[in-house]
């Protein structure tokens, strides 16, 4: 048996009562290290409704998590010094632990690099960023590039959530020990349901960023397959309509098979994915989006636009992997799930038990964490 760790899991992103839903694909990874070690979550974040700043301590899903809450500035020389003062006394608060967890390289691989270098504590990073895609690096300054190569080339380890991410951080010029280690999916919560849907049911799960998610398309889509199917419903999850009223106005649907969700719960997603038969993203560009893995094992097939590390866990029978902006193809894709079903609801979730559940990618980092200290 290997020996139990303190984890300091430092995160640039993480769920907070400011961004609920930021960064909770590393919450998601911070609960699947707690099965094996102790893991402490240090996340700092301004916040415009207090008028001093302050600290919360919360435990939730054996995650011993603390958040810095930061009276809101735009000076940023008092902005650094409330983060650093309040990173000491997190870290006070929290005690000796082993080693660092960097989520998001920055800005805080800063702060894992201090611990590097005052105390000697390694660290490895998870990165998620689709920010060092070569469509997008553009937008990252000449100092901070300078940052994030220093950062990376002392990680122990540099994990991207695909090779396809691994690969443009190379290419940006981010110099490391790669190991990707993908999304974690709850394989326990995400699971098949066994009863058919009365009525044939799409479902799309993202921030609405139109830019990212092209929902615009979708709707358009959705409007011509009024015409090609007898009834269906489109249910659009994470955020509200009022963006793209205007072009639903436009498009004059037929029917009601429209919705626009609100952020629900992860429990209150996942019967979402049970009771639909098509999960759809339409993406520009991604990493490894965990509404695919969760879909896979909710047993549902994808349609999905080949951007980023999509290809690289997506088995061909689950589904279809389309060009971006392609609306004739994802409608074609679409009718033929609906005319011919792929009904692999078990293999599917399998497939994702055997490389996306908490156990499996809590192994893959406790190999990594004992190598970075054996080193």
């Amino acid at each position: 048996m290997t020996k139990k760790l303190h984890i300091l899991f430092l995160c640039s992103w993480y769920p907070s009562r400011v961004l609920p839903t930021n960064g909770d694909f590393i919450q998601r990874h911070a609960e699947a290290v707690s099965l094996q070690h102790k893991v402490s979550v240090v996340h700092i974040i301004s916040d415009k409704s207090i008028s001093k700043s302050k600290i919360e301590l919360n435990t939730l899903n054996n995650v011993h998590t603390y958040i810095g809450y930061l009276k809101h500035t735009s000076n940023p020389f008092l902005k650094l010094l409330r983060y650093f003062n309040t990173y000491k006394r997190l870290l006070t608060q929290i005690g000796d632990f082993d080693l660092i967890h960097l989520n998001v390289l920055f800005p805080f691989g800063l702060l894992a690099l201090h611990q590097k270098i005052t105390k000697k504590k390694p660290f490895i990073i998870s990165e998620h960023w689709t920010g060092y895609l070569k469509s997008q690096n553009h937008k990252i300054s000449a100092s901070k590039k300078v940052l994030l190569k220093i950062i990376t080339k002392n990680a122990a380890f540099v994990c991207p959530v695909s090779n396809n991410l691994k690969n443009s951080m190379l290419n940006f010029g981010l110099k490391g020990n790669y190991n990707p280690i993908p999304n974690v999916v709850d394989t326990d919560l995400f699971c098949p349901k066994t009863t058919d849907t009365p009525i044939f049911t799409i479902i799309h799960v993202s921030n609405m960023n139109d830019e990212h998610k092209n929902i615009s398309d979708m709707l358009r889509v959705a409007r011509e397959l009024e015409d090609k199917i007898p009834d269906f419903v489109w249910n659009f999850i994470g955020g509200e309509s009022d963006q793209f009223s205007q072009l639903i106005d436009q498009l004059n649907f037929k029917r009601k098979s429209i919705n626009f969700i609100n952020h629900i719960s992860q429990k209150e997603l996942a019967t979402y994915f049970q009771n639909s038969d098509l999960f759809v993203l339409f993406s520009n560009y991604e990493n490894l989006p965990c509404v695919i893995l969760e879909s896979f094992s909710s047993g549902l097939p994808v349609i999905a636009t080949n951007v980023g590390g999509i290809s690289e866990y997506f088995p061909r029978d689950f589904g279809s992997l389309i060009t971006k902006n392609n609306t004739e193809q994802l409608l074609e894709k679409i009718v033929n799930v609906y005319n011919n079903p792929i009904k692999d609801k078990i293999k599917m979730q399998l497939y994702a038990e055997n490389n996306f559940s908490k156990v499996e990618i809590a192994t893959n980092f406790t190999e990594l964490y004992h190598s970075a200290l054996s080193t």
